[in-house]
């Protein structure tokens, strides 16, 4: 049986990339396509030495540095990847793998981190952040994003079978392309993340500064609890912004290599998380390091912390993206602390572990393709 894997793009060694990994783990005989392919040499050691077989897209000017703007060239560049030699094609899709196409006597299993999240139900967030939900070059975008749904649910019918990393992702996938999707949750390297000394009176939110993660509003939400001490790890656009929030009570460290991350985890009262992600693997890291999770009660983060309804809790939901309601959950964790233990928190991040994900995902793609 020979087998293709289509991915969006290679870029850096992130959470696309780390899944790709696990396929690969999988289905080491695969051959890889992808739109583009810029990852550096330090980072191509989960590639197994492959090829990577790319579009036109890889050749344009300018592509290194700013691929996104390809965007509408995009469905194009992934319709001339020719695939046809194959038996089972598996995308692992977020933007437009997905429609690669395939023949009548192809199996095509497509593994979906998301729909386009821009070009659906969070298209006028991502207007409004970027600067495009007026004006001329508002227009264009939103002209752009109609033709980009368009295309995207007729390609939903090139794919045979549909796996989600979420059942939020399944609702998601069922409300863009009406298609059931099996859940199979993506692997999180907890073996990595392990518990380790007493815990420490400070709490710890890590994500690269993008408007979506929030990391302002939890900085905002411990100016208003200055007996907290919170610690911010990472860096990104957002970083001057955020710095400029921060109370006398915010250390923000900026971008700090694994290890460090690790410390903090392993020492930190508790995870803030304020973003609505498909999945969301850092709270599954810090349950791993057995550190519970005060969550925004949306996404993917439903499940993967246990919160207080439920038995052996590894944390607690907020309810909306507001500094009001972060403050009440902190008083409430504190409050509920004891209920909270790192023996709770290993065991719920256990089931996301690299060996359950490739059991689960080569018996789900073996039974579809004998099906």
């Amino acid at each position: 049986m020979k087998i293709a894997i289509v991915c969006d793009w290679l870029i850096t060694y992130a959470g696309a990339e780390r899944f790709l990994e696990e396929l690969l783990t999988c289905f080491p005989e695969a051959d890889i396509f992808a739109v583009v392919d810029f990852l550096e040499p330090k980072d191509r050691h989960f590639l197994q030495n492959k090829p990577v077989k790319t579009t036109f897209i890889q050749h344009l000017p300018f592509a290194k540095k700013h691929y996104r703007l390809y965007l509408s060239w995009m469905p194009l560049a992934i319709e001339q990847i020719d695939v046809s030699a194959y038996d089972l094609v598996i995308s692992s899709s977020h933007a437009v793998a997905k429609g690669v196409i395939t023949g009548p006597n192809q199996v095509h299993i497509s593994y979906v981190h998301s729909p386009m999240r821009y070009a659906w139900d969070l298209q006028h967030q991502y207007l409004k952040e970027s600067g495009l939900d007026k004006g001329i070059k508002g227009y264009l975008a939103q002209r752009l994003l109609h033709k980009m749904r368009m295309w995207d649910q007729r390609t939903a019918n090139g794919v045979d079978y549909f796996i989600a990393n979420s059942q939020y992702i399944a609702r998601r996938i069922w409300k863009t392309y009406r298609r059931e999707a099996e859940v199979i949750y993506p692997p999180v390297k907890t073996h990595l993340f392990k518990p380790a000394g007493k815990k420490e009176n400070f709490y710890l939110t890590a994500s690269r500064m993008v408007p979506y993660k929030k990391i302002d509003l939890i900085v905002e939400s411990f100016a208003q609890m200055p007996d907290k001490t919170l610690v911010v790890i990472g860096d990104g656009p957002e970083m001057a912004k955020i710095k400029a929030k921060a109370a006398s009570n915010t250390q923000m460290i900026g971008y700090q290599p694994n290890n460090i991350l690790i410390d903090y985890m392993q020492r930190a009262n508790a995870f803030i998380f304020a973003a609505e992600e498909d999945f969301g693997i850092i709270p599954v890291e810090a349950q791993a390091c057995g550190t519970p999770v005060i969550a925004y009660g949306k996404g993917g983060a439903l499940e993967t912390v246990r919160d207080l309804s439920q038995t052996h809790p590894t944390g607690l939901f907020f309810l909306k993206q507001e500094v009001a309601d972060i403050c009440e959950a902190v008083k409430q964790f504190e409050a509920s602390r004891d209920q909270f233990t790192i023996d709770y928190c290993v065991v719920n991040a256990a089931r996301f572990s690299p060996d359950i994900f490739r059991e689960k995902i080569k018996k789900s793609v073996a039974e579809k393709y004998e099906r």
